[in-house]
């Protein structure tokens, strides 16, 4: 049964991205353990339609703003041995559709990086709408996916014996949004 924008309790409309009450993170493994990262620099917009199938949402994300909490390791994320930055300075999300998955749903769309567009499947859960101090609506969301590095060109690695590797291939994401109504 489709939901209507209406039963979720949120108006349909354009709503902004606030990156001040939003993250994007990444986990991935290293060596033994997992690195966790951020990028804290990004932009992009929710479009609730009123029956939220038709929904749509598009994100760009400047790799500049890559923060692993190690300033060695985030060059060397930017460097063009892995994300490039000199030449592509921005990863991006475009959904490409909203399918029902229970009580939550999943968003399709093509994700770019490194100028490789793959199609990405990203879980996602609504966590509700309100009204902030200000008066203005705020609706939020949480959406995860994993992501195979090598498929956007991104080969570079440590071999450290046998089948053993420096990085993992899965880079698992994770974001937390809220949006202002434009």
């Amino acid at each position: 049964m489709t939901a209507l924008a209406s039963e979720l309790g949120v108006s349909a409309g354009t709503y902004n991205i606030d990156p001040a009450h939003s993250e994007v993170t990444f986990v991935i493994r290293h060596l033994m353990s997992k690195v966790r990262g951020s990028f804290t620099d990004f932009a992009g917009t929710v479009e609730l339609a009123d029956n939220v199938l038709d929904s749509k949402a598009t994100v760009d994300i400047q790799i500049t703003s890559i923060d692993t909490r190690n300033g060695d390791r985030d060059a060397h994320i930017r460097s063009a041995e892995i994300l490039d930055l000199e030449t592509h300075p921005t990863m991006k999300f475009v959904s490409t559709g909203v399918r029902e998955n229970g009580a939550n749903y999943l968003l399709d769309g093509d994700l770019t990086i490194r100028n490789v567009t793959r199609p990405v499947t990203l879980d996602l859960e609504f966590n509700g709408t309100g009204v902030d101090p200000w008066g203005g609506t705020r609706v939020g969301f949480s959406a995860t996916t994993s992501i195979s590095r090598k498929e956007y060109g991104i080969e570079f690695n440590i071999p450290l014996g046998g089948d053993k590797a420096l990085l993992g291939d899965n880079v698992d994401v994770q974001l937390e949004i809220q949006a202002a109504r434009a």
